[in-house]
């Protein structure tokens, strides 16, 4: 079972990143969601709410007692304790009993994957240690929440993999419709109409999954599709798209080619466009294994695509894949600020990142993102990656 998959990973991170106890704190999780509930609870609470992981081995859930039921039924807690009217009396027994050094929380000023304890929150369990030992030995456990999050899981990688393959699934059923006078909305609709077919959830938000690009006048970015660009001979269409999966997601770039009268190949210009994305693609991932910084990898491609004279592609690399379609942990990007420490971090085998870039051309954005499995030997792609615009 995933929980128990990802329980177990928790457990062990505890000595590796130096934390006695691990502690999420939360409330109101439909209206709060944190990491931590997500990760390794499996079920949702109201009241003030404390999971705790102790070093031992030990794991306790204190949740009101109209929620111990729905705790006790996912089997990953040990001990699962109701109170009906304050929880710090609970709370302290479990610390008194654990009596950790360390105790960590789930915030992070660099990952929001790992930044689940609200501000009130945190207030508030300050309160209720207050007169106690405890108050000073609170830490952020954002570098276990990031390693957990990274490290897939058997269960994981198996939902990402048919994520993935269904998505390919997709893309191929597009060619056919890009035909002239076609517009960016109705390709999208299209593939609305297939996610709708499939039972699918888009990966991120409906209105700009997929994101589409017709022609040179369609700026690639976050934007949804516009029904005033149309397919003409000469124009690149390129397709961002990825689907949630039994509750994970991929995320995949495609592109093609409209050929003008009497073409068999695109212009020189474009085959070498894409030759250097997917030469960047290719060098960032021979950059990509264990114990490789996030900011090492990105330089990789980011050398390769300026070196061509393209301009410099204004975000990471890659990003992490899973459970979300940004899934926090180590970033493959450059020392902006704007990443914080996520460029610092090391890969691990078992981290699933998306790799993306592109540039721009007069026909249109040349741009891939492939889905990428970090092994003990480097990188294995999840994605068929074809390196070449399919031509219509």
């Amino acid at each position: 079972m995933l929980l128990h998959e990802k329980a177990d990973q928790a457990q062990a991170l505890l000595a590796e990143t130096g934390l006695d106890c691990w502690l999420t704190f939360a409330r109101e999780t439909e209206l709060h969601p944190d990491p931590g509930v997500e990760q390794v609870v499996g079920a949702g609470v109201v009241r003030n709410s404390a999971f705790l992981f102790g070093a031992g081995g030990e794991r306790t859930a204190i949740v009101a007692n109209f929620d111990t039921s729905a705790i006790r039924a996912q089997g990953v807690f040990r001990e699962v304790v109701g109170y009906d009217e304050d929880i710090r009396g609970s709370l302290l027994a479990a610390l008194g009993r654990l009596d950790p050094r360390q105790i960590g929380l789930n915030y992070s000023p660099d990952d929001v994957t790992a930044d689940g304890l609200t501000h009130g929150q945190w207030l508030l369990l300050n309160d209720l240690l207050r007169d106690t030992p405890y108050a000073a030995r609170l830490t952020g456990a954002g570098p276990l929440l990031s390693r957990l999050r990274g490290r897939k899981s058997p269960t994981e990688l198996a939902r990402i993999r048919r994520a993935v393959a269904v998505t390919e699934e997709i893309v191929g059923l597009l060619t056919p419709q890009i035909t002239l006078g076609a517009s960016e909305r109705q390709l999208a609709d299209f593939v609305h109409a297939e996610f709708r077919r499939r039972g699918l959830e888009p990966a991120w938000g409906w209105d700009a999954c997929p994101l589409v690009n017709v022609g040179p006048e369609s700026e690639p970015g976050h934007a949804g599709p516009r029904d005033d660009l149309r397919v003409e001979p000469g124009h690149l269409v390129h397709v961002d798209l990825g689907v949630r999966l039994d509750g994970f997601c991929s995320d995949l770039q495609r592109m093609w080619y409209v050929r003008r009268a009497g073409e068999a190949a695109p212009p020189e210009d474009i085959r070498r466009a894409c030759g250097t994305v997917a030469r960047a693609i290719e060098a960032g991932a021979g950059a990509l294994r264990p114990g490789a910084l996030g900011h090492e990898v990105d330089a990789a491609a980011r050398q390769l695509v300026t070196a061509a004279g393209y301009p410099e592609f204004k975000h990471g690399l890659g990003h992490g894949l899973g459970r979300a379609v940004h899934d926090g942990g180590t970033l493959l990007g450059p020392r902006w600020p704007c990443y914080g420490t996520t460029p610092e971090r090391a890969v691990e085998a078992g981290n699933v990142f998306a790799l993306e870039l592109g540039v721009p051309t007069a026909a249109g954005f040349v741009g891939l993102e492939e889905d990428v499995l970090v092994t003990a030997q480097g990188c294995a792609f999840l994605s068929s990656f074809p390196r070449e615009p399919v031509l219509v």
